[in-house]
């Protein structure tokens, strides 16, 4: 089945045109690839995809209070629409760093991809460029940013940036981000150790510790020189990718049989969990960053107003209001909750995103009616890249799309802009 891009809707409501799309179709027999809610894609991906890998998407730090409580907090705000207001015509599109979106979507960074569908970030670059959402290259892909970005086109893309205890290798990382075509670095300030996810620990289980999620590292000559150079090489010392992802699967295939990882791999995995993330990294560190790169710089995970407050003094040029899907914190307040909290300290000077418990186009809009400039959605297209691919990814993005498209004309908007948040009460 095609699918209905923005562009193609250019002259007619997108949402509509989604609805017709999937109502023309069940005349035929057909019917949409993943679930359109997300209590049922949750369900079906459960069911479907291998244990460790849903369990690895799907679950939170602790008990996953905080995974519950970024739900609850959506669940506070009730939208209250107006009436006989003219939306025959709607416009989703939001600016962004001098570049117009075409709705106030990204996708979030999602490591190791590749444990729910081989395609990995490379379905999901193809699906984002289909429908012009930005997609924030993880840090920890499974596809190594280059080859997303060329799948890319033009499209626009951001890059994740995970700060190494190698200062050399977050030069060269950003310096990949630059030429590949990034337009904005965000920084993960919330993760610079792992969290305590009960779901990954009872099963032994992490990605990175049995080679998926580290093309970005293996991809990359300095973290090739600091694993001792066992990565294989091709031509003038770059990494001969058709080779990597054979390196990588003989991890988990000698992890699974002798419960030790293959010499050249071993090193690759030991190299990663040495230079991975930095706990010492404090707000002084940001100006060696802004050395390194004219991007704008966007940091996620902020959550407090005074937090926000230090980011404008530091100055940076954006910022994502995160608990990181309720996986680093247990206990911790949701993040819509902290969002109107940022957005006062900001007061206009840099865009405010947000993330974490983001499921429908309807959140989209709440989050957008509280003073986010975009909202960044995860758990939903990750599960449904393992459920179907590409085709999955595509249609999380076109249903959300066309359901934030359809839920702004029948609250009585017909812009982003005009939006405004007495369209929400809260309970």
């Amino acid at each position: 089945m095609s699918q209905v891009t923005l562009r193609a809707a250019a002259r007619e409501s997108f949402g509509r045109l989604r609805q017709s799309q999937i109502y023309t179709g069940g005349v035929f027999g057909r019917r949409p690839e993943v679930p359109t809610a997300w209590a049922a894609l949750d369900r079906q991906a459960q069911r479907r995809l291998p244990a460790r890998a849903y369990g690895y998407v799907a679950g939170g730090a602790g008990s996953e209070s905080t995974m519950a409580a970024d739900r609850a907090a959506f669940d506070r705000w009730r939208l209250v629409p107006r009436m006989l207001h003219d939306v025959s015509v709607r416009d989703t599109s939001v600016e962004l760093f001098g570049h117009r979106l075409p709705a106030p979507l990204l996708l979030a960074p999602i490591g190791a991809l590749g444990i729910v569908h081989r395609d990995g970030d490379l379905a999901v670059a193809r699906a984002a460029a289909t429908h012009g959402v930005p997609l924030i290259f993880s840090n920890q892909a499974s596809v190594a940013m280059e080859r997303c970005a060329a799948a890319m086109g033009d499209a626009p893309r951001w890059f994740q940036l995970y700060w190494s205890t190698s200062d050399e290798l977050v030069a060269s990382l950003v310096g990949r981000a630059e030429r590949a075509g990034c337009s904005a670095i965000v920084v993960t300030l919330d993760t610079t150790m792992l969290g305590w996810r009960p779901r990954d620990l009872d099963r032994a289980y992490l990605p990175f510790a049995v080679g998926d999620g580290l093309a970005q590292y293996t991809s990359d000559p300095v973290f090739r020189r600091l694993a001792g150079s066992t990565v294989p090489s091709g031509p003038a010392g770059r990494p001969r990718l058709t080779e990597l992802p054979a390196l990588l699967r003989s991890v988990a295939r000698m992890v699974s049989t002798t419960g030790r990882p293959p010499g050249s791999a071993r090193a690759i995995v030991q190299t990663f969990l040495q230079t991975y993330s930095r706990p010492s990294l404090t707000w002084d560190d940001l100006p060696a960053l802004r050395s390194l790169t004219s991007l704008p710089i966007v940091l996620k995970g902020i959550q407090r107003g005074d937090d926000a407050r230090r980011a404008l003094d530091a100055g940076v040029d954006g910022l994502i209001v995160s608990t990181h899907g309720g996986r680093q914190v247990d206990g911790a307040r949701g993040a819509l909750d902290s969002l109107p909290e940022v957005v006062a300290a900001v007061g206009g000077a840099v865009p405010v995103l947000m993330d974490s418990g983001v499921r429908s186009g309807a959140d989209v809009l709440k989050a957008v009616a509280l003073g986010a400039r975009a909202v960044c959605v995860g758990r939903p297209y990750a599960l449904a890249l393992g459920l179907a691919g590409r085709r999955g990814v595509d249609e999380v993005l076109a249903n959300l799309i066309a359901e934030f498209d359809l839920t702004l004309g029948l609250c009585g908007y017909h812009s982003v802009a005009e939006l405004e948040s007495s369209v929400l009460e809260r309970v």
